[in-house]
């Protein structure tokens, strides 16, 4: 014979013990709000120094390939040929290779800059990003020829 069990104020009690009472259930968000205002603030600002770190990579990108394109063809492109030398044949250059499948804008969506010869660096080139705001020649560029 089976036994059925009996409803009890002690199997009441069991299957209450499943479920969370409200003030649980605030007591955990209290902590999650107090853990999201001690994170948060430390996370805020990240995204713009991940796109500045990003740029500084990508422009030392450019610099090796500029290297290898300089190795290969007696010269840096010239500012007319621009960063595209990389990606496309310039007019005249037969042992030009091609280092990039295509030039990619800065991680503001702007593209980079290339003058030759530099500005800055007269022996070589100047390689920047017009950084956040797009406007060249302001505080916020990342270049080659200085360190944030």
């Amino acid at each position: 014979m089976t036994r059925l069990p009996r409803m009890s104020s002690h199997g009441k009690r069991l299957r209450r013990a499943g479920a969370f009472t409200l003030i649980e259930l605030l007591l955990v968000l209290v902590i999650l709000a107090v853990l999201a205002g001690i994170v948060l603030p430390r996370l805020v600002g990240r995204g713009e120094q991940a796109k500045e770190d990003a740029a500084l990579t990508q422009i030392s990108n450019f610099a090796t390939a500029l290297g290898i394109f300089e190795v290969d063809n007696g010269r840096f492109p010239t500012t007319q040929e621009g960063l595209r030398a990389l990606a496309e044949q310039p007019p005249g250059l037969t042992k030009w290779k091609k280092l990039y499948p295509r030039i990619p804008n800065d991680p503001w969506g702007n593209a980079y800059g290339y003058r030759s010869p530099g500005q800055y660096n007269t022996d070589s080139y100047d390689l920047y990003s017009s950084g956040p705001n797009g406007q060249e020649g302001d505080e916020d560029d990342i270049t080659n020829w200085s360190t944030p």
